[in-house]
């Protein structure tokens, strides 16, 4: 599902170093990290026991980084822009990723895109990265930074 705003591959080249997109925000609430402990089998207590996360220096349960990072396909179609004509994107990777601060439940979140380069591959095949920083509301500190590759295949 692509739905960020269609523009042409010369509009995508022209918009490069510029910010792109801020997506809406999104509620990390406690269910939301139960259920994703559920689906990765990682139980550890500061994110799911919120009486022995208290006592931890995050005063309470934390999201999962590995959450907030997934969060950031949902970000992107609200906020990345998508090549007119394009058939499919698919996660391509990360150069560089950074989890700088951790995001307490009860935290909403949200992406801001920065396209950094946008390469013609042939076929019809687009190598686009973006600097994603996940900011968390109220916070100067953002929760992470990344520079996410996708791959637009044109349809």
């Amino acid at each position: 599902m692509m739905d960020g705003p269609s523009i042409t591959p010369a509009d995508l080249i022209a918009r490069i170093g510029q910010e792109v997109g801020v997506s809406d925000w999104i509620l990390i609430d406690q269910a939301r990290i139960d259920a994703f402990a559920a689906c990765t089998e990682d139980h550890q207590f500061i994110h799911v026991d919120p009486v022995q996360a208290a006592q931890t220096p995050f005063g309470g349960t934390i999201a999962h980084g590995f959450l907030t990072l997934s969060l950031m396909s949902q970000m992107s179609y609200q906020a990345a822009p998508v090549l007119r004509g394009v058939a499919m994107g698919v996660n391509y990777g990360f150069d560089k990723l950074r989890f700088l601060q951790p995001v307490r439940a009860g935290s909403r979140v949200r992406g801001r895109f920065k396209l950094l380069s946008a390469d013609e591959k042939g076929s019809g095949r687009w190598l686009i990265k973006n600097e994603v920083t996940v900011e968390i509301e109220g916070q100067d500190k953002p929760a992470l930074v990344a520079e996410w590759l996708g791959m637009q295949i044109l349809g």
